[in-house]
């Protein structure tokens, strides 16, 4: 593709819903440039709280059709993404100082049945005293519920939904961020500038569709010299990681007393992931930091819970994320609706497609529908075909993923199975190409601790925009968690080196 061809749909925004409206648009045949002004899912994209799910609480504002529609897609990206999404159980023990017992019962009850549940368990009533999950809970706290909804990397999905459209022929363009876009001739000329390099590029578009996340209001005014009735709202969500200190692969989900509610989710092997917070923001979506009162909050929704007690000094490490919610003018950060709102401006005949609002378990339905009100303007492009094609490395029969790894053992009889069960859950059935024509560990070239080689380094180089050590330490991969830091400081300097001339 070169910068003088018209180009179909230019993307802005290298977060999930631009890299799954790149792959959507380009699988249709449409010709497609995707930019992003710094790496992929380096925004809210990376900090989200890691879960394909239905939005279990939104039932209490009667969101009933958006959790629907999620409950629906947590199906169908479990089928196409089997090895970084997988079911995940959790164990909500009951408060009955907050929501009743027969309201929750309710609302798990609709929640099972709302999407046409297939593949997942349903729910069940747990005695806490009894059952093994109940253990690690305050002997207070004697009934529990447990319910179904799926983990996924976050980062890993975008970079796939990214790695998808590239496939299908679209130009992906990382740490260049569009610095104009003007309405001449019928079309876009857009610009756009690579931020480590300087290099400018013009393209021609038919279109731009505006998926900027947090950022969709400034492309709005400050790119596009365009104008929008809608906004977006920007509320904070803030994670903490800690050491994980129960035993079993189940989550667990605790009511506050503020009526929010605190996932607490295995992370990484070792460690849980919890979160998230929902403050109202503010300050520049790149700013955003983790409050000291945040982690407070978070710690004192888990000790109202379990037996044992976190401190401020188990905080292993913290991540805050903006979320770009559609303003619906609702006063509550929490009551904030998390559907998404499509704003066609067809100013002079030349369209700009803005997006605002969404969540990541409905990713894809936004790219779909997107380009179903964009059908008029390209009444070429072929069908729908997402909901039932594998996303890289998906290509698992029957999205059997055990199968699948028990396979992968096999064939890598040399290999640590911990080592094989990183690569797997990472690339699926794109393993082979990071391992290449290895047949020993000596064969993936320089180990630098834990689970990283050089051969996933130098992949992740080739076939998945990773620019920095950054990149791949912390959002193509979590191995920033299980290095120390002499041996994250010893893979900079060896990226810097030599990885960074290829990249």
């Amino acid at each position: 593709m070169t910068d003088s061809e018209m180009i179909d749909l230019f993307v802005i925004g290298g977060g999930i819903n631009g890299a799954g409206m790149a792959r959507d648009a380009a699988g249709r045949g449409l010709k497609v440039v995707l930019c992003e002004k710094d790496d992929l899912a380096e925004g809210t994209s990376s900090r989200s709280g890691k879960l394909v799910h239905g939005g279990l609480r939104y039932l209490e504002y009667y969101e009933f059709r958006l959790v629907r529609e999620a409950l629906i897609e947590r199906e169908v990206l479990l089928n196409v993404a089997p090895h970084i999404i997988w079911p995940m159980r959790f164990v909500l023990p009951h408060s009955p100082q907050d929501r009743p017992a027969w309201l929750v019962r309710l609302g798990l009850f609709l929640y099972d049945h709302l999407g046409g549940r297939k593949r997942l368990p349903g729910t069940r009533t747990l005695n806490l005293r009894r059952d093994p999950e109940g253990a690690p809970i305050l002997d207070q706290f004697t009934r529990g519920f447990e319910y179904s909804d799926c983990w996924v990397d976050d980062a890993r999905l975008v970079v796939l939904n990214a790695m998808g459209a590239a496939e299908k022929g679209a130009l992906v363009l990382t740490r260049s961020p569009a610095v104009s876009a003007r309405r001449e001739g019928g079309a876009w000329t857009v610009v756009t500038r690579n931020s480590l390099t300087g290099e400018e590029r013009s393209f021609r578009a038919r279109c731009i569709a505006n998926c900027a996340g947090p950022w969709v209001s400034d492309v709005i005014r400050r790119v596009a010299g365009s104008k929008s009735t809608r906004n977006v709202r920007l509320v904070k969500g803030s994670h903490i990681i800690v050491p994980k200190w129960w035993t079993g692969s189940n989550a667990y989900l605790v009511q506050n007393t503020d009526r929010r509610v605190i996932f607490i989710n295995p992370y990484e092997g070792d460690k849980a992931l919890i979160g998230t917070t929902d403050i109202a923001y503010e300050g520049r979506a790149e700013d955003v930091t983790v409050d000291e009162s945040e982690i407070d909050y978070l710690l004192k929704a888990v000790n109202r819970y379990f037996k044992e007690k976190l401190r401020r000094s188990d905080v292993l490490h913290s991540f805050s994320g903006v979320r770009p919610l559609f303003d619906d003018g609702k006063g509550n950060p929490s009551a904030v609706t998390r559907d998404y709102v499509f704003d066609l401006d067809e100013t002079d005949g030349v369209p700009l497609l803005n997006v605002f609002g969404g969540k990541i378990t409905t990713y894809r339905e936004l790219a779909e529908r997107g380009l179903h009100r964009l059908r008029h303007i390209f009444p070429q492009m072929g069908p729908d075909w997402t909901a039932t094609a594998p996303l890289p490395g998906g290509e698992i029969a029957n999205a059997d993923y055990e199968t699948f790894a028990n396979d992968l053992r096999e064939a890598y009889p040399w290999m640590p199975r911990e080592l094989v069960h990183h690569y797997g859950r990472l690339y699926g059935a794109r393993t082979k190409d990071v391992i290449g024509a290895a047949t020993s560990l000596a064969g993936l070239g320089r180990h630098f601790g834990a689970n990283l080689y050089e051969a996933e380094a130098r992949y992740l180089v080739a076939r998945e925009w990773a620019l920095t050590a950054e990149d791949i330490l912390w959002r193509r991969t979590k191995h920033r968690l299980h290095l120390t830091e002499a041996q994250q400081a010893a893979f900079a300097d060896w990226f810097a080196a030599d990885l960074a001339k290829a990249a």
